[in-house]
């Protein structure tokens, strides 16, 4: 399931190089065809899909997780934990799947072709059934998230899913409807086509979830010192608790894009991909994801995709030593943590700042969050001042 003839884009190469695998996919189905299976799904089983299922059905649907044509069968999902690659050879990192559980295996009764539904009911794809396979949530849990403590987000979940892996290329007939930031949510073509217009060969990714802080500027910034242009991307799929609503990360883009960047130097879409938090692992498929985007550089930073302790500071850069740089498609920009260092008196990092620790302001997003609730300053060395009005006006609002 890593390749697709019958419906595929232009592989001609727009703002960027090739996709991953050289094929952009497209699993939408043309209008006369969507219509036909509308017309059949009242006769076939169903399945419901939410949360990171939902939101990995519309990567697939758009291409963003080219080469893939559907949910994984055994032989891909089990090379991808040991590998790190798929059957073909292709570096990929993160399992694709969708589970089901005893009773909904149940009643496919033997289907060879599964509706998938959203949460509100509405028809959006055709599972063509290939295989069913049972996983060891455990194993997955060790290779991806390298632990298998439930207070992990990426483990919580696994442990909510069915107990069965269902293998399959799909047939999209639709995206659920209302689906937020539609207008900035661009599929990787439409993306490939707005950086071609603006003529830039090399485009560095970053991907965040999130408000943009001095940090993330501090590193877009040097990578448009030597690049045509940044494609900021983040998530507005919604995060764990402590994380930052999407509409009020997208706000504070917004706001921070419009005061202290060049014009025509920066491209503000939105990725539909969900937070695994699985850390080098995750940091690897981000970029991979980008590529597919028209990406030629990808951002990686401190503990990228990381949460609490799980991940050493730089496990997502040591991760990248396991490929090739060409067969991965798309280049990383390993940077250190940045910070304000007081005595340097700029944004810097231990690479380039002599000075102490005591000497440098470094906040948590957790504790940004913590200090605009209680109404306490963020130091603009921190946060510029615009972006944390965005912030505390929100909060006063209710939307925590």
């Amino acid at each position: 399931m890593t390749t697709r003839e019958d419906r595929t884009s232009s592989p001609r190469i727009l703002g960027g190089g090739p996709a991953h695998g050289g094929v952009l996919i497209q699993l939408t189905a043309p209008d006369d065809e969507a219509a036909g299976w509308r017309d059949r799904a009242p006769g076939l089983p169903s399945l419901t899909v939410e949360g990171q299922t939902l939101a990995d059905l519309e990567c697939l649907a758009v291409g963003a997780f080219s080469p893939l044509n559907g949910f994984m069968g055994r032989a891909d999902y089990e090379c991808v934990l040991k590998e790190m690659r798929l059957i073909s050879g292709l570096a990929w990192t993160l399992p694709v799947t969708l589970a089901a559980t005893d009773d909904e295996l149940e009643s496919f009764k033997g289907s060879e072709n599964i509706v998938l539904k959203s949460p509100a009911g509405e028809i959006l794809a055709i599972l063509h059934l290939e295989e069913v396979f049972p996983y060891d949530r455990p194993a997955e849990a060790r290779h991806v998230y390298r632990t298998e403590d439930i207070n992990h987000p990426g483990v919580a979940a696994m442990a909510t899913r069915g107990e069965h892996l269902l293998g399959g290329r799909v047939t999209v007939v639709g995206l659920p409807a209302g689906r937020p930031f539609e207008n900035l949510r661009l599929t990787p073509a439409q993306v490939r086509e707005e950086l071609a217009k603006l003529g830039w060969k090399t485009i560095a990714g970053f991907q965040t979830r999130q408000p943009i802080h001095r940090a993330h500027e501090y590193h877009t910034k040097a990578a448009l010192e030597t690049l045509d242009g940044l494609l900021l991307h983040p998530m507005v799929s919604e995060g764990k608790g402590e994380d930052f609503p999407a509409a009020v990360r997208m706000a504070a883009y917004e706001t921070l894009l419009a005061n202290f960047y060049p014009p025509g130097r920066v491209f503000l879409s939105a990725f539909p991909a969900t937070m695994r938090y699985a850390g080098p692992r995750e940091a690897v498929f981000h970029a991979i994801c980008r590529k597919n985007y028209g990406c030629t550089h990808f951002i990686v930073g401190r503990d990228h995709a990381g949460f609490a302790s799980y991940y050493g500071s730089f496990e997502a850069h040591e991760i990248f030593t396991e490929f090739t740089t060409a067969e991965l498609g798309i280049t990383p920009l390993l940077f250190d943590h940045a910070f304000w260092c007081g005595l340097c008196d700029q944004m810097t990092t231990v690479k380039t700042c002599p000075h102490s620790p005591e000497e440098r302001i470094v906040l948590s997003g957790t504790e940004v969050k913590r200090r605009l609730v209680l109404g306490e300053s963020i130091p603009k060395e921190f946060t510029r001042l615009p972006v944390a009005e965005v912030l505390r006006r929100s909060l006063k609002e209710g939307d925590r």
